[in-house]
């Protein structure tokens, strides 16, 4: 209390550390629960087929040495339907994502709306309900007809509260009757497949209405594909795995020109992202501890030196070498436990604001807060065993004689 300045600068520097850890393990945390839940939705034993492997790591110039996915075929509807007839598979959805097209209903119109192209079965797969009206059919499907689900976000944009149902939209141009509105809480990332976030608008449409009238290319499909009950989610990629290359004349030295992925492994991906982004906001938080920890060992080594003679007359009443080791210990300690409490009440509080009124869905695991508590505890005891050790060691009869 007596070095009230020097103090709050030394927890301001533990604090702002533990801000840092807290409020990044908090949006990290609520963002991969988030996308787990995501891609959780079409089932735990779906895969994912798609042209090219999902990843963030592969480093693409254009050319084929960099990119040899670059010449893999596009998945055909062909490959859909011998993939549907296999006695391990219960269903397979074949998807073409989005991109941003206006939409407009009379006087009211969305931009950059994400208009994705589905076969009739997509809701087995995406999660979510239709809330109002009903999803196309597979008849609707086949035949191409120019009806479409909105998402509720895209509704209360068109239709500001009113019936959507039946109302005519125009899409890039084209009419489109609306049968039924969709709600899907979804992250605010939006799967791998999609074009859009869970809280942005969306239109879906049968997919050989997107191939005739949006000019969608289905060389861009891509497939979810759901096993029976009683298969295994590895005997089923075996079974799918083993129709596509023989349908495309693999040997079995060649590699497979097309990428299956599980759920486990997109969520891989994401983790290394934000692993990769967490561990460089940790660096930089790092920074914050050690200004704190040097803050320590300043403001402990000037007191020792202010209270050289308090420690002589507490040495010659009995005071043993190990009792003023602790003591100096302990005041270092709670220094940056008080800094570390600060700064977690704030992480927690911008964790709740940033939960409340954005998208994020943060969340502040148990394990920050253990962590922070004890990183704090460990950085005072470590910086501050030096001046702790120091005063531990001064002579009785110096000390007394110091002025």
């Amino acid at each position: 209390r007596s070095n009230k300045v020097r103090a709050a600068l030394t927890i301001l520097g533990v604090a702002v550390g533990v801000f840092v850890v807290v409020a990044l393990s908090a949006a990290i945390h609520g963002i991969n629960a988030s996308v787990a839940k995501d891609l959780e939705s079409a089932g735990p034993t779906s895969f994912f087929v798609y042209r090219r492997p999902v990843s963030l790591a592969s480093i693409c110039d254009g050319t084929d040495e960099t990119c040899p996915e670059r010449r893999n075929p596009p998945i055909t509807l062909t490959e859909v339907e011998a993939i549907a007839r296999l006695p391990e598979i219960l269903a397979v959805t074949p998807h073409v994502p989005g991109w941003g097209l206006n939409v407009r209903y009379k006087d009211r119109q969305s931009r950059s709306v994400s208009v994705e192209g589905y076969s009739a079965g997509w809701l087995d797969v995406e999660g979510g309900d239709i809330i109002a009206g009903r999803n196309f059919t597979y008849a609707e499907n086949i035949t191409g007809a120019r009806v479409a689900v909105v998402n509720d976000k895209l509704a209360e944009q068109l239709f500001a509260g009113s019936d959507p149902i039946d109302k005519v939209i125009n899409i890039a141009g084209t009419p489109f009757r609306v049968l039924g509105v969709y709600h899907n809480v979804g992250s605010f990332l939006g799967k791998p497949n999609s074009g859009a976030a869970g809280t942005d608008p969306r239109a879906m449409i049968p997919l050989e209405t997107g191939a005739r009238n949006l000019d969608m290319s289905l060389r861009r499909l891509d497939l979810t594909v759901k096993p029976r009950a009683n298969v295994s989610q590895t005997d089923a990629i075996d079974a799918v795995t083993t129709t596509i290359r023989g349908m495309r004349g693999l040997r079995p030295s060649e590699p497979d020109n097309f990428a299956v992925t599980t759920s486990d492994m997109l969520l891989n991906v994401y983790n290394g992202f934000f692993g990769v982004f967490f561990l460089v906001m940790i660096s930089l938080s790092a920074v914050g501890l050690m200004v704190g920890g040097v803050g320590v060992i300043a403001i402990m080594m000037i007191s020792v030196t202010e209270r050289t003679r308090e420690i002589g007359v507490r040495k010659a009443l009995g005071a043993t070498r190990s009792t003023i080791l602790w003591q100096f210990l302990v005041e270092a300690a709670t220094l940056t436990s008080i800094g570390a409490s600060v700064g977690l009440v704030g992480g927690s509080l911008v964790a709740f604001l940033v939960n409340r009124y954005t998208p994020v869905p943060a969340s502040t695991p148990p394990m920050a807060i253990v962590a922070a508590l004890a990183v704090s505890a460990v950085t005072g005891i470590v910086f501050g065993l030096l001046p702790a050790i120091r005063a531990s060691r001064l002579d009785p009869v110096e000390a007394l004689r110091y002025e």
